[in-house]
């Protein structure tokens, strides 16, 4: 590769051809402050949009000023990031920026979260020079997973990359022209009328509040607040390896004897763990994987218990609709174990119990919605917090997650094993379903439940797992977009599976819309992967159908997997929709 010998702030330095100012600079140390920029080149995208000019500086021989963040190093390039002139026109930027945009940070959802803020700060930026005319459209909140408030969008269109480029959704561009144009969706419809998935990754990347999550921490505290009401709460895989990063702990923290704690301060009636609705997800998946494979049933079957996955191949696929697994995702199956099982066992009316899911994920809040997924016209599931609105209760309530004490999940729907975990990981799902069918098929005991070959981050992986004299064919991708690759190869015939997960934010739930913002830094991520399978290596028992209280459900209630009732109680169907 050529190599390119540049200076940046009088600091010689030499560059791969085709590297940006902006990596050049990092690595020197040299800080230049960005807003759009975003760092995808992990899912192999090179983001150029270089909408905002915030980034800009000065190369020696030229007039205009570059943005370092699409423009490239050329051999013998000057570069000065910290003259006058620079910082000046990073400033007026900014504050060109602000001058339009809404002055209520004591009470924005992103308020100390907002990049434009930070800017602000970091430029010492104490006053708004430019005045004129603010923006004023309405707010849109018709969703139950996403708010969308056009007034502070500054156009950074970092949503509109992730939402087409990495997902493929195609949802959001720029609406109107000039002075009032935003992001949104075409012909400005309200979100909950397109194709939008809710997978919230437009969230995960906003630098202001211009799309945030719809806050449900005030419905909690109202029903926490209700002494007719049995408050009981269950916690996703993902969460445990991500909360503490809210409370100054290192990313990949286990948490999940802090978290049962730091639930039982908020003074909820049960603490159940949605792992336990994930062993219970892999006995009804592994059962109808078993018997497709056994029956000449539709192969290969596609795992179901991503929501924002679902809604995808709902709109996007709706010719292979035959195909995904009918199993309810964990969350919805614990519910509605919860609303019948649990309520005779504690001699409870369904209705008098409230479930509340804490999910890293926006699209678990519209899941918990769907009409399919209701029991005699109930929710099984009746509010959806994100990771981050829980850590938001935790700080409202004064509570010292770190230095809580070690507690357990209540027995009967609390306990879980490894396989259930791992589910927070991309590849975790289908893992665990191996586990099981494993043993299922060949009738012996799976001792080695490691399957390396299905854990990585790559977008897109396929193994070959040896079951008995059967050779499993396995593909796996996260990312919408690697899911509509991997599903064209299927439909075109390139590609042959037998069975296949999906999960649709990067790195899988543990990267969702509603955990902790990590700027698109994959370490982050990486760490987390690592903290879910180190749960698994220290749970006693690592495969779903050796949960004795899942044994126990399943003597007493359900009979056995794919029986009548557990298709009542844990199955669903599929809707195809129009692709608007």
């Amino acid at each position: 590769m050529k190599m390119l010998s540049i200076r940046i702030n009088d600091i010689p330095l030499q560059v791969p051809e085709g590297t940006t100012i902006l990596d050049a600079a990092k690595a020197v140390n040299v800080k230049i402050p960005t807003l759009c920029h975003m760092n995808l080149k992990d899912f192999g995208i090179v983001n150029q949009s270089a909408s905002c000019r915030v980034c800009v500086v000065e190369v020696e021989g030229r007039a205009p000023l570059a943005p370092a963040c699409s423009e490239l190093c050329t051999d013998g390039m000057v570069i000065r990031t910290d003259n006058l002139r620079a910082i000046s026109a990073r400033r007026t930027a900014v504050e060109l920026l602000l001058s339009n945009h809404p002055f209520d940070c004591l009470l924005c959802p992103k308020n100390l979260e907002c990049e434009l803020q930070a800017l602000a700060q970091e430029l010492g930026i104490r006053e708004i020079r430019y005045a004129g005319e603010k923006m004023d459209h309405p707010k849109d909140t018709s969703s139950y997973a996403l708010v969308k408030d056009p007034n502070k969008c500054v156009m950074c269109r970092r949503c509109e990359t992730m939402c087409n480029t990495v997902q493929t959704c195609g949802i959001l561009s720029a609406v109107n022209r000039g002075f009032n144009v935003f992001v949104g969706p075409a012909f400005n419809l309200d979100m909950v009328d397109t194709s939008c998935t809710f997978c919230g990754q437009c969230v995960a990347v906003c630098p202001t509040a211009a799309l945030t999550e719809v806050n449900n921490t005030d419905k909690v505290w109202d029903h926490l607040a209700d002494p007719k009401k049995h408050v009981v709460v269950q916690v996703a895989p993902a969460v445990r390896v991500a909360i503490g990063e809210e409370f100054g702990m290192d990313p990949g923290t286990i948490t999940t004897g802090k978290l049962v704690s730091a639930l039982r301060a908020l003074h909820f009636d049960a603490i159940f763990d949605t792992d336990f609705g994930a062993d219970l997800t892999i006995m009804e998946e592994a059962s109808e994987l078993i018997h497709r494979i056994q029956n000449g049933g539709v192969l290969p079957m596609l795992t179901s218990c991503c929501p924002a996955w679902v809604k995808f191949f709902e709109h996007q696929f709706p010719d292979m609709l035959d195909i995904p697994s009918t199993c309810k995702s964990p969350q919805i199956m614990l519910g509605a174990i919860i609303k019948t099982y649990y309520a005779e066992k504690m001699g409870l009316k369904p209705e008098d119990i409230v479930v509340v899911s804490v999910m890293p994920c926006l699209a678990k809040k519209a899941e918990a919605a769907r009409p399919e997924l209701t029991k005699d016209d109930n929710n099984n599931v009746d509010i959806v917090i994100t990771t981050r609105e829980l850590a938001l209760m935790l700080k409202e309530a004064g509570v010292n997650f770190a230095g809580l004490p070690e507690s357990q999940f209540d027995h009967l729907l609390g306990e879980s094993t490894g396989a259930s975990v791992i589910f927070g990981t991309t590849g975790g799902v289908i893992e665990a379903a191996v586990r099981t069918a494993y043993d299922w098929i060949t009738g012996e005991t799976l001792e080695k439940v490691d399957f390396q070959q299905l854990r990585g981050l790559e977008g897109i992986r396929s193994a070959t797992v040896k079951v008995g004299d059967m050779n499993l064919r396995i593909g796996i991708a996260h990312g919408l977009g690697n899911a509509r690759k991997l599903l064209e190869d299927i439909r075109d015939g390139i590609s042959q599976f037998d069975a296949i997960e999906i999960m649709a934010c990067p790195g899988g739930c543990i990267g969702g819309g509603g955990q902790p913002y990590h700027h698109g830094d994959m370490d982050i991520i990486k760490k987390r992967q690592a903290a879910i399978y180190q749960e698994d290596r220290g749970k006693v028992l690592r495969k779903s159908h050796d949960n004795p209280y899942i044994k126990q459900l399943y003597d007493e209630y359900l009979g056995k997997p794919n029986s009548h009732k557990a298709h009542e109680l844990l199955h669903t169907h599929y809707i195809p929709k129009e692709k608007i």
